[in-house]
C-alpha cells in the first residue's frame, strides 16, 4: 500500500512549520488567492528541509474570497494570472534549489475545472506553456483529469479525508452541513478506508469508488495539523508506504 499525503501551504493561515514536516507534497500558494515572495520563501525553504515536494496552488486571482467565489474571466486573462502565479513561484523555488513538480488548483478553480473542459483547458494551457513536464493533481473521473491525459499530461487523482463528499463523488459546497470534517479520528479512519479499499462514504452514506494515489488535508481546516498526524500515524501503523507521487 502506498500514498502521498499532501496539505495546502503558504496560506498565512495555518501552522506550517508543524505541519509540512507531515506530508510527502505540499501546494504551495502562489500569490492568488493567498502569499506572496517572503510567505513563499519561507515555504519552500520549509519543504526542501524535510524533502517534501512543491507544487504550485495556482487560483483565480481572488484574495478577498481566498480564492473560493467562482469567476468567470477571458481564457487569455486567467491563463496569464495563472502563468504569473507559477512564474512566482518558480522563480523562489530556483533560488533555494528546488523545483516545481505538479499543479494542484485552488478553491473555486478545482471545483470548477473539474466539470467545465474550457476552464480545464486553460489551466492546462498555462502548465504546458510553462513546464509540460508537470504533473495535474486533480479531482479522479473529473473533466480535468480527461483533458489532461488527452493533452498529454500525467494527471494524478487525490482524496479528501478533511472533506465531505456528495452521492456523485463531487466535494460537498463548504456552505452545507458536513462539508468539512475536523475529528481527528474520523479523518484518519477514512483516509485509511480510502487507501485500503478505494473508496469514501459521502454525507448520505453512500460507498463511492474514488481512485486516488493522494490523499490532502486543507491547511486551513481546524486542527489541520492535528488530522495531519492522526492520519499520517494510522497510514504507518496500518503498513502503508507514505511517498510523493512526484
Amino acid at each position: 500500500m502506498l500514498v502521498d499525503l499532501n496539505a495546502d501551504v503558504g496560506e498565512e493561515c495555518g501552522d506550517d512549520v508543524a505541519l509540512i514536516p507531515l506530508l510527502t507534497s505540499a501546494n504551495v500558494a502562489c500569490g492568488g488567492h493567498a502569499g506572496n515572495k517572503l510567505v513563499m520563501q519561507r515555504t519552500v525553504e520549509l519543504c526542501l528541509g524535510r524533502g517534501v515536494h512543491i507544487g504550485a496552488h495556482v487560483s483565480y486571482p481572488d484574495r478577498e474570497h481566498f480564492g473560493r467565489r467562482d469567476m468567470s474571466l477571458p481564457p487569455e486573462k486567467l491563463k496569464t494570472q495563472l502563468l504569473n502565479q507559477l512564474q512566482a513561484l518558480a522563480s523562489v523555488t530556483r533560488s533555494a534549489g528546488g523545483r516545481i513538480t505538479y499543479l494542484k488548483a485552488h478553491g473555486a478553480l478545482y471545483n470548477r475545472m473539474a466539470d467545465d473542459a474550457a476552464v480545464a483547458d486553460v489551466v492546462l494551457a498555462a502548465l504546458i506553456s510553462f513546464d509540460p513536464g508537470l504533473k495535474l493533481l486533480t479531482l479522479p473521473g473529473s473533466t480535468a483529469m480527461t483533458r489532461a491525459r488527452s493533452a498529454g499530461i500525467e494527471a494524478v487523482g487525490e482524496a479528501f479525508a478533511d472533506r465531505g463528499y456528495r452521492d456523485d463523488a463531487r466535494l460537498l459546497p463548504r456552505s452545507e452541513e458536513g462539508a468539512v470534517i475536523s475529528d481527528a479520528g474520523r479523518v484518519a479512519a477514512r483516509g485509511l478506508r480510502l487507501v485500503r479499499e478505494g473508496v469514501m462514504e459521502s454525507v448520505s452514506g453512500k460507498i463511492i469508488p474514488v481512485e486516488a494515489r493522494s490523499l490532502c488535508v486543507h491547511g486551513d481546516t481546524l486542527g489541520a495539523v492535528e488530522l495531519a498526524r492522526a492520519l499520517r500515524t494510522a497510514l504507518e501503523a496500518a503498513g502503508v508506504e507514505l511517498r510523493a507521487f512526484t
